[in-house]
């Protein structure tokens, strides 16, 4: 078989190129940066494993529920049985790479509480962990390198899958970010290119992650789910340029919300749901706040954390103390943090099934960018988890499939007659303008609060958006750059089709003109595909554990 090509060089990456690699099979690692700046480092918390290491009576089963309880009945309960089943033998497997895992004083893993879970099953280092396992995993991946089974691509981005008359991907054409040199490389491809979060702008997440990618596979015909399913965190605070993440360890450790109400505190979570409180799902958590802001009219909720213990602070939050010291300029011993719900995690995104393989044959996707485990609402300590365990899990399947499909070549012919069409255009357009007003667009009709109207402003707003880009050549960025533009819009209209087409609240997506759960019609996964330009939407049933089944 030929190199596996994987977008994506953070924790899914990695771990599906290590589980090639231990198997003698090749793979070449494309990425914008390097894999110590992918957004995996900046993951927090911890990452969700039934170690039991506390006594508490806890298993796989348990987590297994809490998972299946926090996707309000839209994961697929076969794929989610394997992960909470091979989260224990996971974690223990990173502890052995060498992830420093806070211990405890017998020199177990320790765990934490963490949102939406009534057992503690959060392993962490201190509140850095995802920037410990990426370290951990690209030291492992450098011994393959070293030995001819990984290599590289840096500063390359995926333009174009490649695919054939039988929806068969047979490779990619990748962009060099420096010459802006177009190279095909064909083989099986694993999409491990992270979230949306470029469509929104100031997310959590890092600016690289464009969501470029995964529009490319859209364009290409694969299938996307749930795309209205966005995750908003409870906790962040705006630093420059971006929305940064106070972490869920913060309240697992003892931290509690408020507002201000008639000049008193009003701890909300505690008054509305006393036996969780502040350990509510992550949606449930980011409604009630946005909710008491507005019962309130402030802009922001604060989060307590006078009653953490020093020891806590030392030995499991320090870094969170450092980074507010830095950037907010205060101490969280004695002052309370600003906070206020912002774009976290896309639980949407491309259509995979248990094995993780898309709707087009030798196309795969793992991690944030694929529509996996997660559901509605993502549980806590689960994104970790789900990158790290689906990325080798994908890499098993790419081995099974490998025998039996074709090698074909990575054909341009189409890309190029695109580029060439594009640069006949008369009119001139901005791409920078057409990016901030995408984000205005998505921002405004995709929050915590949806309804029809602005759903209907959003989606004619991004259309008009797409025909004046698309009379238009912005001279100042190649024309693959403006194609990888144009095909976000795409992706973006889609996901506001969709959030349309779920008339119901449901775990991330709240309708305040639908503001119930309609099982009946809407416990299903919502399905978009792009066929001639246009969105095309579907709602397929969610699978039965247990019983075969693939997408189509």
């Amino acid at each position: 078989m030929r190199p596996v090509i994987i977008i994506g060089a953070g924790i899914a990456g990695l771990s599906a190129a290590i589980a090639l690699a231990e198997q003698g099979q090749k793979s070449v690692l494309v990425s914008t940066m390097p894999s110590e700046r992918a957004q995996s480092v900046m993951a927090e918390g911890g990452i969700n494993a039934a170690l039991d290491t506390k006594g508490q009576g806890d298993s796989p089963e348990e987590h297994f529920r809490d998972t299946i309880r926090s996707g309000c009945g839209l994961s697929n309960p076969t794929a989610v049985r394997a992960l909470t089943e091979g989260a224990p033998a996971l974690v223990r497997a990173l502890a052995a790479l060498g992830v420093p895992f806070h211990r405890t004083r017998t020199g177990e893993i320790d765990l934490r509480y963490f949102g939406g879970q009534k057992k503690q099953r959060t392993a962490f280092a201190q509140s850095s962990t995802g920037k410990q396992i990426t370290a951990a995993l690209i030291q492992e991946a450098r011994k393959w390198e070293g030995r001819g089974l990984i290599s590289r691509r840096p500063r390359h981005m995926l333009v174009e899958l490649t695919v054939d008359g039988q929806e068969r991907c047979t490779g990619c054409i990748l962009l060099e970010e420096t010459t802006k040199a177009l190279e095909p490389l064909a083989g099986p491809v694993l999409l491990a290119s992270g979230g949306l979060n470029g469509l929104f702008g100031k997310t959590t997440g890092t600016t690289q992650n464009t969501g470029a990618a995964t529009a490319a596979a859209f364009a290409a015909g694969a299938a996307c789910a749930n795309l209205e399913m966005i995750q908003y965190h409870p906790t962040t605070t705006p630093i420059s340029g971006k929305r940064a993440l106070i972490s869920e360890a913060a309240r697992g450790e003892g931290g509690r919300l408020f507002v201000l109400r008639g000049g008193a505190r009003w701890y909300y979570m505690e008054e509305r749901y006393p036996e969780l409180g502040n350990l509510m799902p992550r949606d449930v958590v980011a409604r009630e706040t946005e909710q008491a802001c507005r019962e309130t009219g402030q802009k922001t909720a604060f989060l307590d954390m006078s009653g953490v213990s020093e020891t806590a602070f030392a030995e499991k939050l320090s870094d969170l103390r450092q980074f507010c010291l830095e950037f907010l300029k205060l101490d969280p011993v004695q002052q309370p943090i600003p906070v206020y719900p912002g774009i976290h995690y896309f639980m949407g995104g491309l259509y995979v099934d248990a094995a993780h393989r898309t709707t087009l044959r030798q196309l795969y996707a793992a991690g944030e960018c694929a529509c996996q485990y997660h559901g509605a609402n993502r549980l806590g300590g689960n994104s970790l988890l789900g990158a790290a365990f689906g990325g080798r899990r994908a890499a098993r399947t790419i081995l099974e499939e490998g025998a039996h499909d074709a090698e074909l070549p990575a054909d341009g012919t189409a890309l190029q007659q695109t580029l060439a069409a594009m640069e006949k255009r008369k009119e001139r357009c901005s791409c920078a303008a057409a990016q901030k007003r995408l984000a205005e667009i998505m921002n405004g009709c995709m929050g915590i609060r949806r309804s029809e109207e602005r759903l209907a402003e959003g989606a004619e707003a991004l259309t008009s958006l797409l025909l004046l880009l698309g009379r238009g050549r912005d001279s100042r960025v190649s024309g693959a750059e403006q194609l990888l533009l144009e095909r976000r819009i795409l992706l973006a209209r889609a996901m506001v089709e969709s959030a349309r087409s779920r008339r119901e609240s449901r775990g991330a997506h709240w309708r305040i003109d639908y503001p119930q759960r309609d099982d009946a019609r809407c416990q299903k996964t919502a399905v978009v595909r792009l066929r001639g330009g246009k969105t095309e939407l579907n709602w397929d049933a969610i699978p039965e554990e247990g019983v075969p089944w693939s997408i189509s």
